[in-house]
C-alpha cells in the first residue's frame, strides 16, 4: 500500500527535526507537507509520496497542551509569587502567551509526528487471522 521508496534511515531522507522545522516531505525533504496552516497536502509535489498514510490523531494537540500548560503555569506562579500583579494582568499575560505558544507549536509538532510515523513505518495495529 505505502510507497516508501527511500529507506527511512538513508542519507537522502531528512531527519524528523528537519521535517518539523521546515514542514517538508518526510521522504525527499523538498515538497511541502501542508497545503494550509494545518491541512495536509494530498501528496508531495516533488517525489509523489502519497500522504494518505498520515494519521497523527490528537497527538500534536496533546503535546501542545502539555508543553504550553507546564510553561504557562510555571511562569504564572513565578510572576504571582515574585510580583503579585492584579488578576487582570494575569489574564492578559497568560491568555495571550497560551495562544501564541499554541499556534507556534502545533504545526511543527504535527510535522514531527508525521515524520516519526514515516521514519518508523508506524501503522494501525491489526490482528492476524
Amino acid at each position: 500500500n505505502r510507497s516508501f521508496a527511500i529507506v527511512p534511515h538513508s542519507p537522502d531522507a531528512p531527519s524528523p527535526a528537519t521535517v518539523a522545522l521546515k514542514g517538508c516531505c518526510p521522504r525527499c525533504g523538498r515538497g511541502r507537507l501542508f497545503s494550509g496552516f494545518l491541512a495536509m497536502a494530498p501528496r508531495c509535489e516533488a517525489c509523489g509520496l502519497d500522504y494518505g498514510f498520515i494519521d497523527t490523531g490528537d497527538g500534536p494537540a496533546f503535546f501542545v497542551m502539555s508543553i504550553v500548560g507546564i510553561v504557562v503555569v510555571a511562569l504564572a506562579l513565578w510572576v504571582e509569587f515574585a510580583y503579585e500583579p492584579p488578576i487582570w494582568l494575569h489574564l492578559v499575560l497568560w491568555f495571550g502567551l497560551t495562544g501564541i505558544l499554541s499556534l507556534a507549536l502545533v504545526r511543527p509538532l504535527k510535522a514531527l509526528m508525521v515524520a516519526l510515523q514515516f521514519h518508523n513505518r508506524a501503522e494501525e495495529g491489526r490482528l492476524e487471522k
